[in-house]
């Protein structure tokens, strides 16, 4: 086999195990998206959770974060995003800001952005089932 055939086949093949990892990431992301807005977000028990700060984190890939939830007498006085990766979803940092406001995680997701937030308030309701022991 010539040296010219050689790396062409090389190359074929490096193209073709490109294109099945970047269909496998699509296929993953796809699926995370489904199970993340197929999930219902209850609201929480704030009468459960102490005075304090509290870390939640969750990841549905693309979407990765990480908040910080400060509660004082029974009231969310502060989330922060400590971490959001987020691909195009950057609408979704308003989302902290709504649930204070609300004092509740039933609030509305930003259009374009859902994935987003319903990973930011997942990730929130970890660090409020964190603080109560759950």
């Amino acid at each position: 086999m010539s040296r010219r055939r050689k790396v062409v086949l090389i190359v074929v093949a490096v193209i073709v195990i490109l294109a099945a990892a970047i269909a496998a990431v699509i296929t993953i992301a796809e699926r995370n998206q489904k199970s993340v807005n197929a999930t219902v977000i209850e609201d929480f028990d704030l009468t459960r959770v102490p005075d304090g700060t509290f870390q939640g984190k969750y990841s549905a890939f693309p979407v990765s974060v990480e908040v910080e939830v400060t509660v004082k007498d029974h009231v969310m006085t502060g989330i922060d995003l400590i971490e959001h990766r987020n691909g195009k979803g950057e609408g979704a940092n308003e989302i902290p800001q709504k649930v204070v406001e609300a004092q509740s995680l039933s609030v509305d997701t930003v259009s374009g952005a859902t994935l987003s937030s319903k990973v930011i308030l997942l990730a929130i309701r970890d660090a409020l089932q964190n603080a109560a022991g759950e």
